[in-house]
């Protein structure tokens, strides 16, 4: 696109950034047209976009010569550890090469500061009392409660169920100190729905013993939650989305070289890359992002190339299979790229 559609998309893709960097899950829109690509934003309170959703991050719709593709981007999920000792020290490095915002939260200045946590973004040294006022926690947060004792993990489990309940709350413990906090706390606030969405005690049982093998079960059960979805107390939800920062930002901030935009729409079988990834071919040749590197990449590369030349967008199949058996490739699976001129 060039002129002033160019720069209206670019300016949708301004506002997608901005409310991804506030914390703000939205959804863009977009619309492929024989005339044109059409796109808009939806916040979160438009019902009948999320609904659209399904269970993934992205659908794709097709009504006779029109195709509409909605994503749903959240921000970076947030890796919230309350209580900065022996656990907390491998969940903030893990957390932090999983791709998290780690925020560690503690009330004594000897155990919250960055030279301890060097890994983490952030790093908040206040009572427990104050988590509400310090965090502003949202549903896409993933918290754990890993405190000195249990009259801080009830306080922390208190704040957390005064607002809106993030879709990852775990509370380490043994099972009897633990149901001792629940009952307590569902006798004080009644939030019976809420704590039932607890996951404690924390991790998955891999039989841990050290704290690098207690993160690790915590971090490997958060990934559960995240990749496969969680209960809400009614249904299986899904809080995952893959924005590609660099890739945003480009897009957001480019100037007028002509590029292509590859996504991926659609798997089946073990591809290298999900829905959603995405990939942008820059005209003069440089590629940002990555849909899955190889073969895969380089077949919608030429594709691309064939788009900015000759079309608004179109749709392609790459099968992996042969290949991968051929090359001894990990992955292989068949996947569907949306390439659009921008």
């Amino acid at each position: 696109m060039s002129g002033k559609d160019g720069i209206f998309v670019q300016k949708v893709y301004e506002q997608l950034l901005h409310n991804i960097k506030e914390g703000k899950p939205t959804a863009m829109i977009s619309k492929y047209q024989a005339s044109g690509i059409v796109k808009s934003l939806a916040s979160e309170d438009d019902r009948y976009i999320w609904n659209s959703l399904g269970e993934s991050c992205l659908s794709v719709f097709e009504s006779g010569a029109e195709t509409t593709m909605i994503e749903y981007y959240t921000p970076k999920p947030r890796l919230i550890i309350l209580g900065g000792g022996h656990i907390a020290l491998p969940l903030s490095s893990f957390g932090a090469k999983l791709g998290f915002h780690v925020v560690v939260f503690d009330d004594r200045p000897s155990f919250a500061n960055t030279a301890r946590f060097s890994d983490a973004q952030t790093v908040i040294c206040d009572g427990f009392a104050n988590i509400n006022k310090r965090l502003n926690i949202i549903k896409n947060d993933y918290i754990v409660i890993v405190t000195r004792g249990h009259r801080h993990d009830a306080l922390c489990l208190r704040e957390i169920l005064e607002g809106e309940f993030p879709c990852y709350v775990g509370m380490i413990g043994s099972k009897r100190r633990v149901e001792i906090v629940k009952r307590q706390l569902e006798e004080e606030t009644g939030a019976v729905a809420k704590l039932d969405q607890l996951h404690a005690p924390v991790g998955l049982p891999i039989g841990a013993v050290t704290p690098e093998e207690i993160a690790l079960s915590i971090l490997a059960e958060i990934v559960q939650v995240k990749r496969l979805g969680a209960f809400d107390g009614e249904n299986k939800v899904r809080y995952e989305s893959y924005p590609d920062m660099e890739l945003l930002e480009w897009l957001a901030k480019r100037q007028t070289e002509e590029a292509a935009l590859e996504t991926v729409v659609s798997t089946d079988g073990s591809t290298p890359r999900e829905i959603g990834a995405k990939m942008a071919v820059l005209a003069h040749g440089p590629v940002i992002g990555s849909i899955g590197g190889g073969c895969a990449e380089a077949e919608v590369i030429q594709k691309a190339r064939n788009v900015m030349q000759n079309g608004a967008f179109c749709v392609m199949d790459i099968d992996m299979t042969d290949s991968a058996e051929e090359d001894g490739m990990v992955c292989g699976g068949i996947m569907k790229v949306l390439i659009e001129k921008i």
